[in-house]
């Protein structure tokens, strides 16, 4: 299991997105390996190398690890964007959270019956705009630095830059009312690893289709 990280998962983004972001700001080169059929993923399961039997899963440094949080966690450590001390890490881990939280509404939007979309879909903007991206300006405006934690850039910069961007596919003027997170979204976004990963032909997935929830909902039986 030496060289690159190998991950494990749908060819969609998913709860493993965030991995294939932090990997890529972290400017980690990684394998995928594509979960394509249900037979893909019970073939995993009883090769017995998914410890609780689900995905992500990630091959790294000798380890193969589950459960995105742990996988999240080990690769900020790891590579220097999990602050200097504990108080930092409990903020950036505050920050990952509330992002988390925002992200999964929207990662579970096109799952939804077609007539509770556009009511979830009003839910997550007023989230957004009257929750969570509020908290992060204000984080910018009370410190003046470039990034949310410890002036240097950690995890949290590279989650919220991922959660700015699924809110702004939902709705594109999302931060006309947050200058500092648009400033913020145009400095993180042009860090040459995180560039490179906007680019397109990366490693990045689109944003999820019907398509793609008919192949997802066959895999997981859902």
């Amino acid at each position: 299991m030496a060289g690159k990280p190998k991950l494990h998962y749908t060819k969609g983004r998913g709860k493993m997105e965030s991995i294939r972001w932090l990997l890529a700001a972290a400017g980690v080169e990684f394998e995928e390996e594509f979960i394509e059929t249900k037979e893909d993923l019970e073939k995993l399961r009883n090769d017995g190398v998914l410890l609780f039997q689900q995905v992500p899963m990630v091959e790294m440094d000798g380890m193969r690890m589950v459960q995105t949080r742990a996988i999240l966690s080990y690769i900020a450590a790891k590579y220097n964007l999990y602050g200097k001390d504990l108080k930092e890490r409990a903020w950036i881990d505050m920050y990952v959270e509330g992002t988390t939280d925002l992200m999964g509404m929207i990662m579970y939007l096109p799952f939804q019956p077609a007539d509770t979309k556009e009511k979830n879909l009003a839910l997550i903007i007023e989230r957004a705009t009257t929750r969570y991206f509020p908290v992060y300006e204000k984080a910018l405006k009370d410190h003046g630095q470039d990034y949310l934690v410890g002036n240097k850039l950690s995890w949290a910069d590279v989650h919220l830059l991922e959660a700015i961007l699924m809110v702004e596919e939902c709705k594109p003027d999302v931060l006309s009312a947050f200058p500092l997170l648009q400033a913020f979204k145009g400095r993180i976004s042009n860090i040459p690893t995180i560039k490179k990963f906007l680019q397109p032909g990366s490693q990045r997935k689109p944003p999820t289709d019907e398509n793609f929830v008919a192949v997802v909902r066959k895999i997981f039986n859902i």
